[in-house]
């Protein structure tokens, strides 16, 4: 199971949101020197969110997620306001391993299945939930798709192998991540999950652990390793 320390950016800073809004507090200024910190401490990818763009609909901060990308000797993968081809092409084009989309993903099933088809696994796919609600456009609104489970089929069934579960109503809490809901969703839909949200501490990654046999394939922390309740290297030797 892979330990992902997150970089979420905002207007060139590292921030961190606390269910889908914004924590004001700064943790880094350089999200270069951050990744360059994650790497060093033993990640093996890295993942990068452009709060701006997903709020806007278009990548902010490209210049900078380039750099990273470039810096780097780990893969990267990155999202936020991705929903044209073109954007995707020239995140690979930049170096990015794997190019996360959303938005466009649950409002364009024409596009998901165009950007699979010409980029396979370089695409993975973010789910923002809240209340079993889909959340699009940088979580304001509610998609029309509630049936999460039966969108993570669909997208097994075009060929995607993992999925990215954000559980807003539980991301930069920390107060422990909804295992629950990771579990049904792993059981509903057979595709691997990469889990996300409410993770505080070592304890929360032991008891995501034991769904690695069922499906889980890795664990975003953000806040947590920011506010140091435990060390990126402690959280990769658990896991």
């Amino acid at each position: 199971m892979l330990i992902i320390p997150a970089i979420d950016i905002k207007d060139g800073n590292v921030v961190r949101f606390t269910q889908g809004r914004l924590n004001k507090k700064i943790y880094s200024r350089s999200p270069v020197k951050t990744a360059t910190h994650w790497v060093r401490q033993g990640a093996k990818l890295i993942h990068v969110v452009d709060l701006d763009g997903a709020i806007s609909g278009a990548p902010k901060n490209l210049d900078i997620v380039r750099e990273i990308a470039s810096s780097q000797k780990v893969p990267i993968q990155f999202g936020g306001g991705v929903r044209k081809i073109e954007t995707v092409r020239k995140l690979l084009d930049y170096g990015i391993s794997r190019v996360i989309i959303g938005t466009k993903a649950i409002e364009d099933k024409f596009f998901l299945k165009r950007a699979f088809r010409e980029f396979k696994q370089k695409v993975i796919v973010s789910v923002d939930v809240n209340n079993s609600q889909l959340l699009i456009r940088g979580w304001r609104v509610s998609s029309r798709d509630t049936d999460i489970s039966a969108f993570a089929r669909a997208l097994k069934e075009i060929g995607f192998k993992q999925l990215i579960y954000t559980d807003i109503s539980k991301d930069g809490t920390l107060k422990g991540p909804n295992i629950r809901g990771v579990k049904k969703l792993l059981k509903e839909s057979g595709i691997e999950i990469i889990a996300s949200g409410g993770i505080s501490s070592l304890a929360d990654i032991n008891k995501l652990k034991i769904l690695e046999k069922e499906g889980l394939a890795g664990v975003i922390v953000g806040k947590a390793l920011y506010e140091g309740r435990f060390t990126l290297t402690a959280a990769l030797k658990l896991a």
